[in-house]
């Protein structure tokens, strides 16, 4: 299961520029010479620095006014407030900016292990453990650092790595059991819409995912998907609906050019909804897909608490089809307990 996208509503507050911190103009103007678009004149600096009576610190923001209504204040989500601090880091060579969650699973297990997938290979699947370690890493890079469509907007390449990884197998050489790749374009844009006193935006993204596997193991698809996102405080929910790219059948089972998996969406599933909630230093996360033709799909809750440092535990529950490309029509139940570098937030 996928973790809700992190970069997600652009508000008008993101196109103010900088906020002062602490009211000190000298301070702000340090910031933007910093951090801030390299176009920028020393005027515009000054006027972007001036002092405001909606917005205080970035750290502090709580609401900014709307000008395109009736004063209502929009209140700023989490989501928001993570963007802006990625927007800030973003042409720091220094810094990765996250995509979904990085995390390490020490301890993931299954009431199964999935055996039929590599009977093909004699003495494998019997050696293969029901506990095993999983981590995932994702990153993202913008690939233009201006408005495209809609002031602030953004295009972005993102890349998504998971393994599974068998090393507490005894009569196996600790070897990594499944590995899925997920490159992926995508664009972000705000949309002018706040039901409820939040905030909405969208993406539209393409995406390839597989495990880089020959012959019987091999499993992959392209997607074209879009988000429809809504923050609201703290909470933020995102419903990702997407279309599979067709590829031709496989002329012979070995044949390299055909489609690995026709039937992936029918347990896949054809849209996913992810919705988090932050509670105090607690963040809990849900992330379901379904197909309601053939009636599967998967549900997976996750929950994050803080350890020490940047790094914060991350227990997660799993139950449906698909926890990876290699078991996308094996259905499981599993439990992993690690520590994550970043929440979804």
């Amino acid at each position: 299961m996928k973790s809700l996208p992190y970069r997600a509503l652009l508000l008008s507050t993101l196109l103010c520029g900088p906020a002062m911190a602490n009211n000190d103009i000298q301070a702000c103007l340090n910031e933007l010479f910093l951090t801030g678009d390299g176009s920028l004149t020393l005027a515009q600096m000054r006027e972007m620095c001036q002092p405001s009576e909606t917005v205080t610190t970035i750290d502090d923001v709580v609401e900014v006014e709307r000008t395109d209504t009736k004063d209502t204040p929009i209140a700023m989500g989490n989501i928001s407030r993570r963007i802006i601090g990625e927007r800030r880091a973003e042409n720091n060579p220094y810094v990765l900016t996250p995509h979904k969650m990085n995390y390490i699973l020490p301890v993931m297990t299954t009431n199964g292990i999935n055996k039929e997938a590599y009977s093909s290979f004699d003495g494998y699947e019997e050696n293969l453990a029901d506990v095993e370690t999983k981590f995932q890493l994702s990153l993202k890079v913008p690939l233009y650092d201006k408005s495209l469509f809609i002031e602030g907007d953004g295009l972005y390449l993102g890349f998504t790595l998971e393994a599974w990884w068998q090393i507490y197998s005894e009569n196996l050489s600790k070897p990594f059991r499944e590995t899925n790749y997920q490159p992926e374009v995508f664009y972000i844009a705000p949309f002018d819409w706040h039901p409820f006193g939040g905030n909405t935006g969208f993406v539209l993204g393409i995406e390839h995912q597989s495990n880089g596997r020959g012959t019987l193991l091999s499993r992959s698809w392209n997607r074209v998907y879009g988000h429809l996102l809504f923050e609201k405080d703290a909470f933020a929910l995102s419903l990702k609906p997407w279309v599979r790219l067709s590829e031709e059948e496989k002329e012979f089972p070995f044949d390299p050019d055909g489609d690995d998996n026709p039937d992936i969406e029918d347990y896949m599933g054809n849209f996913e909804l992810g919705m988090v909630y932050q509670w105090q230093d607690l963040e809990f996360t849900f992330g379901g897909r379904r197909n309601f033709s053939t009636k599967n799909g998967a549900a997976e809750l996750g929950v994050t608490f803080p350890l020490w440092g940047k790094l914060r535990g991350y227990a997660v529950a799993f139950n449906g089809y698909g926890e990876s490309l290699i078991d996308y029509n094996y259905k499981q139940t599993r439990f992993g307990i690690g520590v994550t570098l970043n929440n979804t937030l």
